[in-house]
């Protein structure tokens, strides 16, 4: 997928503030303050919000506008944010080893191929402390609009992730959209880093 165009207008991802699903993440204390990434983070929502839940906040994503977004919309809210242009398959040249306590990715786990799944979860398990706990949101394959993602199985998470996480739970969720219905069906997962 061409990421710079999906940025060109407004992708049906970018809803203008966080997903519901990481604000009850947050308000039921799953997610508490500690260093925070957003992988692929684009304007940077879900990161401002963790920022206001005082978070220390990191946000990656791979196109350079949807970032000088994200660094604009913090300043507007007055939090404090590490925005970087770079790619999650290469995170190790970002970030240290095992310097966060929490990673959220909200649709992007739905964007790679067979090929880099196995690279993104080594990638993810590497910025994650022991013990650190991965949250994700992805499309689900009960739902049949996706706007040109993939949909994800139950049985794929588990084959990416289980080597590297202790999975504690995969449930039905929903992905706020900003085009079409305003929810679409989802997964949760919850891992742990082992």
């Amino acid at each position: 997928m061409n990421w710079n165009k999906a940025y060109i207008g407004t992708p049906p991802w970018d809803i203008g503030h966080s997903q519901s699903v990481f604000e009850a993440l947050v308000k039921e204390g799953e997610i508490k303050p500690g260093r925070a990434l957003d992988i692929g983070c684009g304007r940077g929502d879900n990161a401002i919000m963790l920022a206001i839940n005082e978070c220390d906040v990191a946000g990656i994503d791979i196109v350079e506008d949807a970032i000088k977004d994200a660094k604009a919309k913090a300043i507007k809210h007055h939090v404090n944010v590490n925005f970087v242009v770079g790619n999650v398959l290469q995170m190790d040249r970002l970030f240290m080893e095992a310097e966060f306590d929490f990673v959220i990715d909200s649709g992007l786990f739905d964007a790679m191929t067979d090929e880099e799944r196995p690279v993104f979860a080594q990638q993810v398990h590497r910025v994650l402390k022991p013990g650190g706990k991965y949250f994700m949101l992805c499309f689900s394959e009960k739902e049949h609009k996706v706007y040109g993602l993939r949909q994800i199985s139950i049985a794929e998470i588990e084959l990416t992730f289980k080597s590297l996480f202790n999975i504690i739970y995969i449930k039905d969720s929903t992905f706020d959209t900003g085009v079409g219905p305003s929810s679409i069906k989802a997964y949760l997962m919850f891992a742990i880093n082992n």
